[in-house]
Formats: structure tokens, C-alpha cells, sequence
């Protein structure tokens, strides 16, 4: 069996697509139907980890002059 591949964020996100529809349809039989539900759940879990680094790179979360947290661009390479 090959290994699988990383999914891109795209690619992860069709698939979940894909595995919905086929659970809405509802005439998987109970067995293909858990495995596709958890299939979907990692994939969600990926795709959540892929935004949660997406947001880091996008904002950078600093200490204002008050303590709390202000918002100010990422640059790259910091």
C-alpha cells in the first residue's frame, strides 16, 4: 500500500466535500458510513490546523501601550 500524500488545504477541504454529500445521500451501509465520518474529522482537524498557521503568518499578536493584545501585520521574515 503506497503512502498517502499531504493533501493541500484545497484538496483537503473537496474531499470533505465530497465525503458530506456521500453521508447525506445516507445509503452507505453503517461500516462505510463511520469510516467516512472519520475521515471527514481528520480532515477537518487538518484543515483547521493548516487556517490556525495560515492566521499566524497573516497576524502577529502583540502587547499594546494598555497590555492588551493588538493586531499588527506579519513581516516576513521576523
Amino acid at each position: 500500500m503506497a503512502p498517502k500524500k499531504k493533501l493541500s488545504f484545497e484538496e483537503s477541504t473537496a474531499r470533505l466535500e465530497e465525503i458530506v454529500s456521500l453521508l447525506e445521500r445516507g445509503d452507505a451501509p453503517l461500516e462505510q458510513a463511520m469510516a467516512l465520518f472519520e475521515e471527514g474529522a481528520r480532515i477537518l482537524r487538518t484543515c483547521t490546523a493548516m487556517l490556525d498557521q495560515a492566521e499566524q503568518k497573516v497576524t502577529l499578536l502583540t502587547a499594546g501601550p494598555d497590555g492588551q493584545p493588538q493586531e499588527q501585520e506579519f513581516q516576513e521574515g521576523e
